[in-house]
């Protein structure tokens, strides 16, 4: 009994132990990033000039190279190499031996660890593999910028794909072999036939669009069966959401929002109002014709001349809720459950941070908050949770809609027609021809302070191809001062001077480039200052139209040896 009582205390340290490592070797990388720039401060050292102007920057390798100033002007390194990558090799090598004294590795490879056989990975081993948890994917312009794309190529590699904000408004094209996929509410990781796709609680959705788009899929040999959850506390659009969508424009006249009439805001005003419709209720039929009749009548009543056939849409929703059911769950339990097992979830942002509700040019933005607050809110799941969050911008700018658009161009002519047509820019939703203009740093600056951007995702850059020269919006000025800010006031933002930086274009043909390297020395000057006027790795470089027209430059890479690589 006593050798039993020794065993399992040995057994209870043990695993103690290995509880230890593992969290040691899933979280230094993370550690590392928020702790880097407080020891390097303690320590006399000096932050890497583009690292220190974001948060995060250094753990995605934007600079790695911490120096200590003294009056002999000495440098020194943390490590022989010198990058961060080293120094977490380092502590993985320390702790694999660690691992192999307690006795839970195999030859001091951790049975715990996540990582790749080599480690933490750099650009010339390729890409890393990816650890579980959260990442994120947002939209950090005025939407369109081309998310959909990344999150196919990065959906092959995760388990669940998820939806957590806005409603039938948003738009992502994926062309895969030529043919085109176009999305309005599912996830685009839905083409990933191994992903469980998720509609978070933070989603307004249409029913028939959902169930349209759905059918549309399976007609194209997209089986969706089994692989998409849609939240309980999910709230429904009805079709006379989207005809007061279309009052309420056409009341404000010439000071019209330029809304998608799809609905949202409607939907999201029912939300607020405690009024509306969850997607939970229709199998709770009886009180869901209850609700229903109620939310009409308040409807009606609120807007004179408003029709709603209520049987007839009763009717309709009785008609499909076993097939809605089949579909309907707890995503809240369900999204952290597959977090707690280990899983590799993505999240999928919808339209982007200058649309958010409240962050955006407000009145011109969308009804919700796209931006990384909805992750949290319209999964249900902690922010402690997150680990990549990978902002997406153009290589230009474009704007579907009335707001500001500080640097547009006239869409007709010049430059401004060259970035439409060669842009293929019109919305997928809508299909009007977006606005077209320069890259707005400032603007971008803004939208990376807000959602902590570790990487950036680049789009579209082979459209500037064939340009003499182009441009980027460096900064903003009013009144002669230089804004540090992005203006609240819309009538400030109306007349701000754009300050620009022009840089010189190139000709060639970009779309085989597969590496960094491969791209001309412009594209690749252009790439390098907006990354360094971000102070955020850009790691996805757009190339083509095509789903593999992209470069991936990994996380493990050095910004200033990239640029000291360019000769001038």
């Amino acid at each position: 009994e006593e050798k039993m009582k020794e065993k399992k205390a040995k057994a209870r340290v043990l695993r103690r132990r290995t509880t230890r490592v593992a969290m040691i070797n899933s979280s230094v990388l993370k550690a590392t990033r928020l702790a880097m720039p407080a020891m390097a401060a303690a320590a006399g050292y000096s932050y890497g000039e583009s690292a220190g102007r974001a948060d995060g920057a250094v753990g995605d390798g934007a600079v790695a190279t911490f120096r200590r100033s003294t009056k002999l002007g000495a440098s020194y390194t943390l490590c022989e190499k010198g990058t961060v990558l080293d120094v977490l090799n380092e502590i993985k090598r320390k702790v694999d031996k660690l691992e192999e004294a307690i006795g839970i590795g195999e030859g001091g490879a951790s049975t715990t660890a996540q990582t790749s056989e080599s480690g933490f990975t750099s650009d010339a081993a390729g890409a890393e593999k990816v650890l579980p948890g959260i990442d994120v994917v947002l939209g950090s312009q005025w939407g369109d910028e081309g998310k959909g794309k990344l999150v196919d190529m990065l959906s092959q590699e995760y388990d669940v794909c998820a939806r957590v904000a806005g409603g039938s408004n948003a738009g992502h094209t994926i062309v895969v072999d030529g043919k085109k996929y176009k999305f309005h509410l599912l996830p685009s990781g839905i083409l990933n036939d191994k992903a469980t796709c998720v509609i978070g609680n933070g989603v307004v959705i249409h029913l028939p669009s959902f169930l349209k788009e759905i059918d549309g899929l399976e007609s194209s040999g997209i089986n969706s069966e089994g692989r998409l959850l849609i939240s309980d506390r999910a709230h429904i659009v009805f079709d006379f959401h989207q005809a007061v969508d279309g009052m309420n424009e056409k009341k404000l006249g010439r000071n019209k929002i330029g809304t998608t009439k799809k609905g949202i805001g409607p939907a999201y005003a029912s939300k607020i109002s405690r009024n509306g419709l969850r997607i939970g209720d229709l199998q709770n039929f009886d009180f869901f014709e209850m609700r229903f009749r109620e939310l009409a009548a308040a409807s009606m009543r609120a807007f004179p001349g408003l029709e709603i056939d209520v049987e007839g849409q009763l009717a309709y929703y009785k008609s499909i809720a076993p097939r809605v059911g089949a579909m309907t769950t707890d995503t809240i339990e369900y999204t952290n459950e597959q977090y707690s097992m280990g899983k590799k979830i993505l999240i999928e942002g919808a339209n982007a941070t200058m649309l958010d509700i409240d962050f955006g040019t407000y009145p011109y933005v969308t009804s919700s908050n796209p931006s990384i607050g909805s992750v949290l809110t319209g999964l249900g799941v902690s922010p402690k949770k997150l680990n990549g969050i990978y902002g997406t911008t153009k290589a230009y700018c474009t704007r579907v809609g009335e707001g500001p658009f500080p640097t547009e161009l006239d869409r007709d002519a010049g430059i401004g027609e060259h970035l439409g047509v060669v842009g293929a820019e019109w919305g997928t939703t809508t299909g009007r021809a977006r606005r077209v203009g320069w890259l707005d740093i400032p603007q971008m600056q803004y939208s990376t302070l807000i959602n902590g951007f570790t990487s950036i995702n680049l789009t579209k850059l082979d459209v500037l191809t064939g340009l003499a020269e182009v441009k980027i919006g460096r900064a903003y000025k009013h009144d002669g001062k230089i804004l540090n800010t992005m203006p609240s006031c819309l009538k400030t933002m109306s007349e701000i001077e754009v300050i620009y930086e022009t840089l010189p274009g190139w000709s060639e043909d970009i779309s085989k480039a597969r590496k960094f390297e491969d791209l001309p020395v412009n594209a690749q000057r252009y790439v390098l200052r907006v990354q360094e006027l971000l102070g955020v790795p850009i790691r996805w470089i757009g190339c083509g139209a095509n789903r593999l027209d992209m470069i991936d430059r990994g996380e493990g890479w050095d910004l200033k040896r990239h640029a000291s690589d360019i000769k001038s």
